[in-house]
């Protein structure tokens, strides 16, 4: 398992690097209005995704082991299109994303249902390293697209959405050709059985994805709301730079999702996830303490003049990051042994939490109570998952904590990686 993890990290900080370069592009560029702009962009079609992957999201992962992949392929790419008509019908009703980018709202979003739908045949199939070599093309060729745009044409939001047309539509069709030659069993003919599998499935992980993204993101529409675009402009720099906190425990979860949905051992399952959540929380931890160490004149000479007092907001929300770096590994495994509706709990009470004291402490202090209500609703969703986890383990609360032991055992992991790669050779 360490290879595929040392795999997806790296494939992670070159993504990071791209996206926080694309944002430092944007700031520079398109000022705080722009960011702002580029914010609700994303969040509208993280929105469409919510219902685009009820069939073809991160349930293909547990379910292509099972019913293979001729099976998945078609209904996911149906639902896929439907989800785009109904977000089309809805845009023309609904301000989902920035005045006249209704329609590019809409097709960037089928783009990426397709992609997704791609990538997670493949991390169904354990190919990991190949997924993480699509994403790093992606997010390399969306930074290489939006720097030439922009120097070629003056700056303009419509730069940002042609790059983000060129990165999806070459990994759409990089992801579909190695997927499609995997498709050699079984028969393409849905089935309703197979179809009522995806939607079980799916449903519960996409309303858990759709209230854990209202926990990341309804601040957005509030702080729009309350103090204006530029001020989202600012809190959104805040939050892109304070999840690469996570890049180290989402590459940790995808990879225990993986793994686990193929493991039929329950004891296997639960030691792998006691090491990777332990990891996780450490490298959480070393990352916001990192952040919040940084000068506020550091990050104004990336990101541009009109992005200023981000330290404060990267301290109120650096407990909830620790946080949801040890969540992402539960939750990775709670979905990878089919008790995905745990999930869904616990992300509904860290949304509670967002609607109750989001709406009086984003009113009452913008930016800051933002930050402090994203920390109150991820510590909220992981202690749940925590109780859940132990109760379904039996163990006691102390074997969640790094140990001693632990960095013996993190040792001995190393060696025995270094010892495999040494006979087998680079893989780089």
């Amino acid at each position: 398992m360490i290879r595929p993890v040392i795999g997806t990290v790296a494939a992670r900080v070159v993504i990071t690097a791209a996206n926080l370069l694309v944002v430092a592009l944007a700031g520079q560029t398109l000022g705080t209005e722009g960011l702002g702009a580029i914010s609700l962009l994303v969040l509208g079609i993280t929105l469409i995704l919510v219902l685009a992957h009820v069939v073809g999201g991160g349930g293909l992962v547990y379910l292509v082991p099972r019913l293979g992949v001729r099976s998945v392929l078609l209904p996911s790419y149906g639902w896929a299109l439907s989800s785009a008509a109904i977000a089309y019908a809805l845009a023309q009703f609904v301000p989902l994303a920035p005045e006249g980018t209704g329609i590019h709202l809409v097709a960037l979003a089928f783009l990426q249902a397709l992609n997704s739908i791609h990538l997670n045949i493949l991390v169904g199939q354990e190919r990991i390293g190949l997924q993480n070599g699509i994403l790093v093309i992606q997010n390399v060729v969306q930074l290489l697209g939006f720097g030439t745009l922009l120097a070629w044409n003056g700056a303009d939001l419509m730069d940002y959405i042609a790059a983000t047309y060129i990165a999806h539509g070459l990994t759409v069709l990089v992801s579909g050709w190695f997927t499609w030659r995997t498709a050699v069993h079984g028969t393409f003919a849905p089935t309703t059985g197979n179809f009522r599998a995806l939607v079980k499935q799916g449903g519960y992980g996409q309303l858990a994805n759709l209230a854990q993204l209202l926990n990341y993101r309804a601040a957005y529409y509030l702080i729009e709301l309350f103090r204006g675009t530029a001020a989202l402009g600012v809190y959104s720099v805040a939050m892109q730079l304070a999840e690469g906190s996570w890049l180290v425990p989402k590459s940790i979860g995808g990879v225990l999702y993986s793994k686990v949905s193929n493991m039929a051992a329950q004891r296997r399952q639960v030691q792998a996830t006691l090491i990777l959540f332990k990891v996780a929380l450490v490298f959480g931890a070393c990352c916001a303490l990192a952040l919040i160490l940084l000068p506020d004149a550091l990050f104004t000479a990336i990101f541009g003049n009109e992005v200023r007092g981000l330290r404060p907001l990267l301290l109120l929300v650096a407990p909830g990051l620790v946080a949801m770096s040890g969540s992402q590994v539960l939750s990775h495994y709670l979905s990878g042994t089919g008790r995905i509706r745990h999930n869904l709990i616990g992300s509904v009470l860290g949304l509670v939490i967002t609607a109750f004291a989001g709406w009086a402490l984003i009113r009452a202090h913008g930016s800051l109570g933002a930050a402090a209500t994203a920390t109150l609703a991820y510590t909220t969703s992981l202690t749940y998952q925590v109780i859940v986890f132990l109760g379904i383990t039996k163990l006691p609360l102390r074997d969640l904590l790094p140990r001693d032991h632990d960095v013996r055992k993190a040792r001995k992991l190393w060696q025995r990686y270094r010892s495999v790669r040494a006979e087998r050779g680079s893989y780089l």
